[in-house]
């Protein structure tokens, strides 16, 4: 069973990955996401179905067009594989549990709105608001279908929190955080807090720990200065993945190392 649904998941994976290169390009310059069809930026040919498999036609291609031969950035190869990958990790990790939709869907959206942090330092209300309302549905299905409502409410709770404390860091240094990344925070609090406290926890450290450390890197070794800006989006993104998959485990070695 794990391997035919690590299978499913992989395929679907690479199918979501292609639609998300659609959204990071149209979605911020609010443009439909269904017409007009795929097509070139440069020479506007429509993109075939057979030039239209993810990863595989980019290879055959050696990525560029077919009409013209403009060049195809590498980035959709790579969204198409981050995201099977991606999935591969969650559906390996959770298994064929009520609650891995719910992490997918996570793992989806959250690709996307790094990729459009990274590019324009915007995370997109169309992205990130209705990612409470499908979160919340989700988990709390999943939460149903166990018969456990402690998590679901742990959810509530881990969002409001989260999004509070992110609030108050805006509130008191506006210049360092935008308030796209407090929309952000309650929707991370909501899928950590659904796994607990030490993930919730674990989860908020590693996006600070991880924007820090890429950020004395730039000071180090690209030439960055105090006022260089740094979407924090994809590092708080990163440490909730993080979170996901080993919070738990950090939290209680953490207690159990400090005797807490």
């Amino acid at each position: 069973m794990t391997g035919v649904l690590v299978a499913f998941v992989g395929l679907l994976g690479l199918v979501i990955g292609s639609f998300l290169n659609v959204v990071i390009w149209r979605l911020p310059r609010n443009e439909s996401l269904a017409r007009p069809g795929s097509h070139c930026p440069r020479c506007s040919a429509p993109v075939t179905p057979r030039d239209n498999v993810p990863v595989v036609s980019w290879l055959v291609l050696r990525g560029r067009c077919r009409s013209c031969g403009a060049r195809i950035s590498a980035r959709y190869p790579l969204v198409e594989l981050l995201t099977a990958v991606v999935f591969i990790v969650l559906a390996v990790h959770f298994g064929a549990r009520a609650v891995l939709p719910a992490y997918l869907y996570l793992a989806a959206v959250g690709i996307a709105l790094a990729a459009i942090d990274l590019d324009l330092h915007r995370l997109p209300d169309r992205l990130t608001l209705p990612s409470y309302a499908v979160g919340a549905a989700l988990l709390g299905l999943a939460a149903a279908y166990d018969g456990t409502p402690w998590p679901f409410v742990r959810a509530l709770i881990g969002m409001a929190a989260l999004f509070a404390f992110y609030f108050l860091l805006v509130l008191i240094q506006p210049r360092g955080m935008g308030f796209g990344d407090v929309k952000l925070a309650g929707v991370v609090g909501l899928y950590l807090g659904f796994l607990g406290w030490g993930a919730l926890l674990v989860g908020a450290f590693a996006a600070f720990l991880l924007g820090g450390c890429f950020s004395i890197g730039l000071l180090m070794f690209a030439g960055a200065g105090r006022k260089t800006k740094v979407p924090f989006g994809p590092f708080m993104l990163a440490g909730a993945l993080l979170a996901v998959l080993i919070g738990e485990r950090l939290a209680h070695g953490y207690l159990h190392v400090t005797g807490a």
